[in-house]
């Protein structure tokens, strides 16, 4: 049975301006004023949200500094973080993938014409070596995506977006087959 932390991470995870603050805060950290400013979004938002997804243990402070007699927090995600935020919750785990579905609709309307995009989407059997295999490379794109990415203001950098969710679906919950159509009678138009 998931834990109440787990179930409220998943939660957690599952707001746009969270996911963003992640994608956001994987290059560099940032304070919630640097944040609101890159994001539009007032200061006072943003510091709520970045103190929820410190409690969810997603961003960690990484730095205080002094700036006009306050004290900036600076704040970065851990992407290995939101692994222990799994658990067999249905209601976080369609939160999420709602929220996730929101942002890529929102990010589909940057897309930058012309330029290729790397697509798939499957629901499948596999053996069970082979689900294991997939989610490992998921895991290490995770990884190369977030080691890899860099500042805003990078000269040459590309900026990208990617949604992965990789999860097995039970058996009761699957789609049906669908049924072949019958075959057609030419002569009988």
């Amino acid at each position: 049975m998931p834990t109440p932390h787990e179930l409220e991470g998943l939660r957690v995870v599952a707001h746009p301006l969270r996911l963003k603050l992640l994608s956001l805060l994987t290059a560099e950290s940032l304070s919630a004023a640097e944040a609101a400013r890159m994001l539009g979004e007032s200061q006072a938002n943003v510091s709520y949200h970045l103190r929820r997804l410190a409690q969810a243990g997603l961003v960690h402070l990484v730095e205080e500094a002094r700036v006009r007699g306050g004290v900036a927090k600076r704040y970065r995600h851990d992407p290995s973080s939101g692994e222990a935020l799994a658990s067999g919750d249905a209601d976080g785990h369609r939160a999420l993938m709602s929220a996730l579905s929101s942002e890529l609709v929102q990010r589909s309307g940057r897309y930058e014409p012309g330029e290729p995009i790397v697509f798939t989407d499957a629901e499948v059997l596999l053996p069970a070596q082979a689900w294991q295999r997939v989610r490992d490379l998921g895991r290490e794109l995770g990884r190369l995506l977030h080691d890899e990415a860099v500042a805003a203001g990078t000269p040459g950098a590309v900026r990208v977006a990617a949604t992965v969710a990789l999860f097995p679906v039970a058996p009761a919950l699957a789609a049906p087959a669908t049924e072949a159509p019958p075959p057609s009678d030419p002569g009988a138009e």
